[in-house]
Parts: structure tokens; C-alpha cells; sequence
């Protein structure tokens, strides 16, 4: 069994890895997709739950701002994989030796169980966080939510400053 260190150090020697790191665009391209990528997935988010907080759109039911701005996260968060990827095969031992990584990833698991257990009732139901129950919990996991992705922006960032072990 390799170690986390074997391994990134493996990584590292792979000819993908030589190539991203010989290549001198394709890490500063990947990190500028990525970025923009946070920021439709961001974006995207930001409506659906400002909606739920009732602080814009409230003309608009949850489900219709859902149904228009869930499939841009959907969008952003392949194309997050596959520029993290790039960004991890050019540097291992940056990310995956540095605990922040691991909290970005733990965070994003979170935050995406918790995006589709705010947008699954609304398939099945229009109005289902429209009862008065439902309502404060639908902010709630608004509220939560938003904190929570800014957690993974943050934790993403802290990539760069926080040493690895």
C-alpha cells in the first residue's frame, strides 16, 4: 500500500503531470475555469436561496427559481472536477497533502447533499416549502447552505496558505 506522500510523489512523476507543469498555459487556464466556475456555482446558489430567504424574486415561486438556476450548479460542479483534477495532477502534494483540501472536499459532500435535499421535495411538490413549518426550515437550510459554500470557497482559497502535513 503507497502512502500519501508514494502517491503524490508517483503523481507527480506521472507525463500527464510533467505536461501540465512543462505546458506553461494549462495550469493558469485551469485555475481561471475554475474560478469561473465558483462563480456560476455561487451565483447560482445565491439566487435559489436569497429566494428561499424571500429577499429576491418572491414573484417567482421556489420551485420556478430552482428550475432555472439549479442547472448552472450542475454545470459548474463537473467542470470544477475536471479543472481540480488538472490542478491536483499538475501539484499533488499541494492538495492532497494539505488538510484544507480534505475540508474543502468533506464541506462539498455536505453542501451537495444539502443542495438536493432543498431541491428534490420541489420536483414532486411546486409548493412544498411554501407551508408555514416548512417555510423557516426552508431559510434555515437557506441560511445554512450559503454559509456552508462560502466555507468551501474559503477552505479552497486556504489551499495556497495552510502548510501540508
Amino acid at each position: 500500500m503507497l502512502s500519501l506522500t508514494e502517491f503524490c510523489n508517483w503523481l507527480a512523476d506521472t507525463s500527464a503531470s510533467h505536461l501540465f507543469q512543462e505546458v506553461l498555459w494549462i495550469v493558469p487556464a485551469a485555475q481561471s475555469i475554475h474560478i469561473l466556475a465558483i462563480a456560476i456555482a455561487m451565483s447560482a446558489l445565491l439566487m435559489i436561496h436569497l429566494r428561499s430567504i424571500g429577499v429576491l424574486a418572491r414573484d417567482q415561486t421556489r420551485s420556478e427559481i430552482v428550475d432555472r438556476f439549479l442547472p448552472a450548479l450542475w454545470i459548474a460542479l463537473p467542470v470544477l472536477l475536471a479543472t481540480g483534477s488538472v490542478l491536483i495532477v499538475a501539484e499533488p502534494a499541494r492538495s492532497l497533502r494539505n488538510p484544507a483540501f480534505y475540508w474543502k472536499m468533506g464541506l462539498l459532500l455536505v453542501g451537495i447533499v444539502i443542495t438536493l435535499t432543498y431541491a428534490r421535495p420541489l420536483r414532486r411538490d411546486p409548493s412544498w416549502w411554501d407551508e408555514t413549518r416548512r417555510r423557516q426550515l426552508a431559510s434555515g437550510i437557506a441560511v445554512t447552505s450559503l454559509i456552508l459554500w462560502v466555507a468551501i470557497v474559503f477552505c479552497g482559497r486556504w489551499i495556497a496558505y495552510v502548510s501540508p502535513f
